[in-house]
């Protein structure tokens, strides 16, 4: 007969809006299940982007996105609060490059304000490059936005949905669906069936957050009414050498698709170039491009001239989820239980967990009891920054843990520590653990760190290290070999 224990709400998708939908749910006494396609959460589309969460102007009031962007922003600089993950309030100048654009930032920022995004101002030219003095000298004016906040949306997600399974929340990854059974005639109003490789799924209410693939959830489901259309945007990550050439993220006037190439600094100090705006037909395309790679150089150098493709340590792309009704797709469907949270390209990371509230009171409406547990705990234990502390703190921290005081990333002064502790809150992957800790991030892309990540991976899964992989399934990097013991090297702290 098999498993027929049906589940309260079956969420597809581990990405910003099914991890902050799942913690939102696990205040809740329900039985709740995330299915994640790859081989950890944050792997698809909200892994490749600016890392940023937007000031809240820039998206009309009058659309979803637009209502959702601001409460969207209060809500991830609360889950910072209580995780941990890195987010700096770095703030926004939108500038303007001549009269007609002035005009049109003006427009933005008194949408802002009819948003309620406090503390906006124009600024002068002068003004702007007395804060900003690397932009070109043909900046007319600027906008600015202290809401504006830059972050790491890979870790931020897997620490939520890792705050999500420590109340509950299974979390189950590598379960791409792909079926979903018709209604059955005699009891159309029962549970959902859906199907992945390896399981058959069962729940009273389905929550599309596929990303890209939410268009092929909901056809599964015999409810498309939407296409989804991959937008691809390539992002350049510079060398820590141009740190401070600008401290906020700076926007151009933005075009009718696009906000445009931005220059902004990452919340680890690094400055990143881009996106490009491509729309393209494969959900897979994440290639970069030399004529991608011109065109985010050519606009960025218009902004900030100092900006050289001779700087660029990394490159890689990402696919945005846009809708053809060009807004987030949220509410139910025509099938009972099945609930969609489609469309949700730009600002969809900043919105994320507003669309979590959301949903939460569509799935109340529909009928989903929810009652609050008395032992929900919105906090977590924060992940320890070595390269962040100070020299003292550094060195009390290894006389307490010798694990501290073993380099494993010598780039970005990552320890053994924070790689084990990275493994304990669910990384399984070289690329998981990358994203939770940098270490692979740096100057050398790996050249030091990976074999000794590769080894300690292997020792806490308890595998041979020729099974471990970057990302999941068929990303194995090295044959069975000889064992050796792990490297690593001494902080001197």
């Amino acid at each position: 007969m098999g498993d027929v224990h049906v589940h309260d709400v079956l969420i597809i998708g581990g990405g910003a809006t099914g991890a902050t939908l799942a913690r939102a749910l696990s205040r809740f006494d329900l039985d709740v299940v995330l299915l994640e396609a790859t081989a950890e959460v944050a792997f698809g589309v909200s892994k490749a982007n600016s890392g940023i969460v937007h000031s809240a102007m820039h998206a009309s009031p009058d659309t979803l996105k637009g209502r959702l962007e601001y409460p969207g922003n209060l809500g991830w600089r609360r889950l910072h609060e209580e995780l941990g993950f890195g987010l700096n309030p770095v703030g926004e100048v939108l500038v303007a490059l001549d009269e007609q654009q002035l005009a049109k930032i003006e427009t933005i920022r008194q949408q802002g304000i009819r948003k309620g995004v406090p503390g906006t101002e124009p600024w002068t030219a002068q003004r702007t490059l007395d804060a900003q003095p690397n932009l070109s000298r043909e900046v007319r004016g600027a906008v600015w936005a202290p809401t504006a906040c830059v972050f790491n949306p890979y870790e931020a997600v897997m620490l939520v949905a890792d705050a999500a399974r420590r109340n509950g929340v299974r979390i189950e990854v590598e379960q791409p669906v792909i079926a979903i059974d018709p209604p059955d005639p005699q009891t159309p109003d029962g549970p959902l069936v859906l199907h992945t490789p390896t399981h058959t799924w069962r729940g009273r209410f389905v929550v599309n957050a596929a990303g890209l693939f939410a268009d092929d959830m909901a056809e599964l489901a015999g409810v498309r009414d939407f296409t989804i259309l991959p937008r691809k945007g390539e992002e350049y990550l510079l060398d820590k050498r141009m740190a401070g050439v600008v401290t906020s993220i700076i926007f151009p006037c933005p075009s009718p698709i696009s906000k445009g190439t931005l220059v902004n600094p990452t919340v680890d100090g690094t400055i990143m170039v881009g996106p490009t705006a491509q729309t393209v037909d494969d959900k897979h395309d994440t290639t970069t491009s030399e004529a991608g790679a011109a065109q985010v150089f050519t606009n960025a150098r218009k902004l900030v001239p100092v900006i050289s493709e001779r700087d660029v340590i990394a490159e890689f792309a990402g696919l945005r989820p846009v809708s053809d009704t060009e807004d987030f797709i949220i509410g139910p469907t025509d099938r009972p239980g099945f609930i969609n949270a489609a469309g949700i390209q730009s600002p969809g990371l900043t919105g994320a967990p507003a669309i979590a509230d959301m949903l939460v009171d569509i799935l109340a409406d529909a009928g989903l009891a929810l009652t609050e547990k008395a032992d929900w705990d919105p906090t977590a234990p924060h992940p320890v920054k070595f390269a962040q502390l100070s020299t003292e703190e550094q060195r009390e921290l290894a006389e307490r843990d010798p694990r501290y005081s073993q380099l494993v990333c010598r780039c970005e002064i990552v320890t053994e520590a924070e790689i084990r502790d990275a493994c304990e809150r669910g990384a399984h992957t070289l690329d998981g653990l990358k994203f939770r800790t940098r270490a692979g991030m740096g100057r050398c892309q790996g050249g030091f760190c990976t074999w000794p990540c590769m080894r300690l991976l292997a020792e806490h899964l308890d595998v041979p290290v020729a099974e471990v992989t970057k990302r999941g399934r068929g990303t194995w990097l090295v044959r069975e070999r000889e064992d050796q013991p792990v490297a690593t090297a001494s902080t001197g702290g």
